[in-house]
């Protein structure tokens, strides 16, 4: 999945604070499985939120209202058997016929005063709604404890005698069948979240390898074994793709044939011209035109070698040490005093070929324009870095990204005295960017020129 990481800037907390949409943003997932499981899961808790809402409101409610009220009366009750009771002879009877009548504990404890007030909790509405309905029934002091007991209610109603003290179940005065409601929907609220999860998977994973085969694509790699699936459009997208790369793949099959031919009927002619030069003899004019004649054929390879790009070659693993040490050594051969420093071995996948003429390139532009060259390559992330420094006269700043446009030359001393056809760097970057890399041109620790090549491991 993609990198989620939110980096926090002031001028961001400040546009946050003024526009709250790109607060929105910042907390929005990234990815596709993330916002579509948003896109399924935010009504569904919605949804969720209101129905319980209103059945709190509704439903819980007016039951509890309506038992209160119920219990309210049947506590009046109590209270109007109790005056009639003529002695202490009929407070025993009083008590069975009553938790016999109307199942109710009762209790009466003389001399005794209410209790202080108990703090109903966190949910008050059982607590006021009893109490306001007992009040509502008596003259005199009422007490009402809905938090001490789980199962029970504890009403005291204050006598002269003392305390007469009600213990009701809390099923008669309160609705205790919502947390069967509440369980059945975070029950089918977790059942529709891992359904949409597993069938949200199975829509996003053919996109991530229809991705997966686009960037294998764009570095040049095969993927043999991917196949279009999934809903109709990613299929027709990841057909799209195949027919796309198969194009490609031929227009540069073709292109390769055509410069093949091009490239034998040009140097077949030059080649001639060659021979017939060189059985002339040492005159200086000749020596002039057999140097023009090689010059020619300098030029057409390296015309040749833009116009080629890739030329169709495959990736494969390639050992980076051993690579470089080649360029170093055909480098060294040419009377070039360059030095390699790599951080033991470090493998890649690359089109050696194309990567190869793309370094050699580079080594030779920085030869060419001073004495001494360091190649160079680490291992920086999912990134290797290969460096060429130099120790000339540089390029300025200015000017480091017009010297990648083909055919073109700089006027400064960098250029004097040197020929060619201004492809080197044209070329090379042609090939990081076919292998998902890139190249740059930096001020080198030498003090001439750095060449930055940038290859995905």
């Amino acid at each position: 999945m993609a990198d989620t990481t939110i980096h926090r800037t002031p001028a961001r907390r400040f546009l946050a604070a003024i526009d709250p949409s790109i607060l929105i943003k910042d907390w929005t997932p990234r990815g596709l499985f993330g916002r579509s499981l948003i896109i399924v899961v935010a009504p569904m808790l919605l949804l969720q939120i209101v129905a319980t809402s209103v059945f709190l409101d509704r439903h819980w409610e007016k039951v509890t209202r309506g038992l209160a009220y119920m219990a309210a009366n049947d506590m009046a009750l109590i209270m109007r058997l109790y005056d009639d009771i003529s002695d202490d002879a009929d407070y025993a009877d009083f008590v069975d016929r009553i938790g016999s009548t109307i199942e109710v504990q009762i209790a009466i404890w003389p001399g005794e005063s209410l209790p202080p007030k108990v703090e109903p909790g966190w949910f008050p509405f059982l607590h006021d709604t009893l109490e306001t309905e007992m009040q509502s029934r008596f003259d005199r002091p009422v007490w009402v404890d809905t938090v001490t007991y789980e199962k029970y209610v504890d009403v005291r109603v204050q006598v002269p005698e003392g305390v007469v003290r009600a213990l009701f179940l809390r099923s008669r005065v309160s609705a205790t069948n919502s947390h069967i409601f509440l369980s059945w929907m975070a029950g089918t609220s977790l059942i529709l979240l891992v359904v949409a999860i597993l069938f949200l998977r199975g829509q996003v994973r053919p996109i991530q390898r229809l991705a997966q085969a686009a960037e294998a694509f764009g570095l040049g790699r095969d993927m043999p074994n991917f196949k279009p699936s999934g809903a109709t459009e990613v299929r027709r997208a990841a057909q799209a793709l195949i027919v796309m790369r198969d194009r490609l793949a031929r227009q540069i099959q073709q292109r390769t044939a055509m410069l093949a031919g091009v490239s034998h009927d040009l140097k077949t002619p030059l080649t001639r011209f060659k021979l017939q030069l060189a059985m002339m003899g040492d005159d200086p004019d000749i020596k002039e035109l057999q140097d023009d004649v090689v010059e020619m054929q300098r030029l057409l390879d390296e015309y040749l070698d833009f116009a080629r790009g890739q030329g169709g070659e495959t990736a494969r693993e390639v050992e980076l040490e051993d690579f470089l040490e080649d360029v170093r050594v055909n480098a060294a051969r040419k009377g070039t005093d360059i030095e390699l420093v790599i951080d033991g071995p470090m493998p890649i996948r690359a089109r050696p070929h194309a990567l190869k003429r793309c370094i050699t390139n580079l080594v030779e532009n920085a030869a060419g324009h001073a004495d001494h060259v360091r190649l160079a390559a680490l291992r920086r992330g999912a990134m290797v870095e290969i460096t060429v420094d130099d120790d000339g006269p540089g390029i300025p700043a200015d000017q480091m990204e017009d010297a990648f446009r083909p055919f073109h030359r700089l006027d400064e001393s960098r250029n004097q005295n040197r020929s060619g056809s201004g492809l080197g760097l044209a070329i090379a970057r042609d090939v990081a960017r076919g292998h998902g890399g890139d190249i740059l041109l930096l001020e080198s620790p030498l003090g001439g020129l750095r060449a930055l090549v940038q290859i995905p491991v």
